[in-house]
């Protein structure tokens, strides 16, 4: 069991906090003779809290689970598809939201407005709601809260993915012991300040609706939104976090040392999915990590940090397993933050070791060997000093290859 100070890696994912099942299944809806099709249920009522896309184009689920979450009623389950986002759908797209919660209500015997659902795919087409209805259906006796369902669930969800993503933790609250748990989808579309990625946390904590919310808005600005493979925002990005309160744990009302400790355990969960996703983006073969340290704000080491991983240029060198150093600068030199380039200090580090590439924005003596080596492994790190101060900021995104192009050049089909 890995630990982390307080917080303990357990097996598993959303499933592993005490009263959540999951269930998964075959709809058909685009994809042939593979799940696509999850349902996660909480046994208790839950307080929720969800972050959502920033690009004005809002998928008709956004929008459904805006006015759940916001509109504070309790939830209980979350009906997930793959294949069909339900976005630019317009009315009929809306009508579907609900169908969909009414059908999972009705099976399970919860209210409608206890029901999230959530969709990931292509954009434009509607969903066929007999297969979704019937995906319902097929999955309502399957729910368990075995470690198993949880993996098949964080399978059903995934589109381009080509592994799925869940991760388990579990910590103290008021000598209680607590677990949480997540799994999400994501590796195309994918751009900071959400994405074309779906992540639901799971926990049987007990804390108010305000602080889970305040928890939740606060860390996705330092994990999911620090994500990048194409510069794309999505229609669907959705983040929804449920608390169940069944771990029985003194309920979390006010910014206490058990609220940090939450926040802790909420941290690693997000940002543990949110590298996952990075390092599978569409075609990719290296996780790319940038950090800024030494800089004068936080808001400035993040802005210098996205602007390295999201530039393409950089992701092909990256990919190519060459130093070209210059091309870094250069992404940090147009992000609109202001730093004295000819005082950078910059170094990459991997598994194979790490070494400085530049000192005072000029290039040291390195091995360029030593350097292809480096760049050679699955996880990639730069780190530029910029000497201001003592903010960091870390993102993360991956490489450009020839695959993301073949991938998207023929989605649809």
């Amino acid at each position: 069991m890995e630990k982390m100070g307080e917080i303990r890696k357990i097996p598993g994912g959303v499933t592993a906090a005490k009263g959540f099942k999951a269930a998964s299944t075959a709809a058909g809806i685009k994809y042939k003779d593979r799940p696509d099709m999850a349902m996660i249920y909480s046994e208790a009522d839950c307080v929720s809290a969800g972050t959502f896309t920033t690009n004005l184009v809002q998928a008709s689920p956004v929008k459904w689970d805006k006015n759940q979450v916001y509109g504070g009623a309790p939830a209980r389950a979350v009906v997930v598809n793959a294949g069909i986002a339900n976005a630019c759908t317009g009315k009929e797209g809306m009508e579907y939201c609900g169908q969909t919660a009414g059908a999972c209500a009705a099976t399970l015997g919860v209210p409608e407005d206890s029901v999230l659902v959530a969709s990931t795919g292509v954009i434009g087409m509607q969903l066929p709601m007999d297969r979704i209805e019937a995906g319902i259906h097929a999955m309502a006796p399957l729910l368990c809260g075995g470690e198993e369902s949880g993996t098949k669930a964080a399978k059903a969800i995934m589109t381009t993915d080509t592994k799925h993503k869940e991760v388990a933790v579990e910590f103290e609250l008021g000598g209680v012991t607590v677990k949480m748990g997540g799994m999400c989808k994501g590796s195309g579309m994918i751009h900071p300040n959400m994405c074309t990625m779906l992540s639901f946390v799971t926990t049987d904590a007990a804390i108010s609706k305000e602080l889970l919310q305040q928890a939740l808005s606060a860390d996705v600005q330092d994990t999911y939104n620090m994500i990048s493979v194409d510069g794309d925002t999505s229609t669907n990005d959705t983040v929804l976090l449920l608390a169940n309160g069944m771990a029985g744990n003194p309920v979390i009302t006010e910014k206490n040392e058990d609220y940090a400790v939450f926040c802790q355990a909420l941290n690693y969960i997000n940002e543990t999915l949110a590298k996952k996703m990075a390092g599978d983006g569409e075609g990719c073969t290296a996780l790319f990590e940038v950090k800024i340290v030494g800089a004068d704000t936080k808001e400035q080491a993040k802005v210098l940090a996205k602007s390295v991983i999201t530039s393409s240029l950089t992701k092909a060198a990256i990919f190519g397993h060459d130093a070209n150093w210059g091309r870094i600068l250069c992404a940090m030199g147009y992000s609109g933050a202001q730093f004295d380039p000819e005082r950078v200090d910059l170094y990459f580090e991997s598994a194979a070791g790490s070494m400085q590439i530049i000192k005072d924005g000029v290039a040291v003596d390195y091995s360029e060997e030593q350097a292809t080596n480096i760049l050679s492994q699955p996880h990639v790190t730069a780190v530029a000093d910029v000497k201001m101060g003592v903010a960091t900021a870390t993102a993360w995104g991956c490489d450009l290859t020839f695959d993301y192009v073949k991938i998207n050049a023929d989605y649809r089909s």
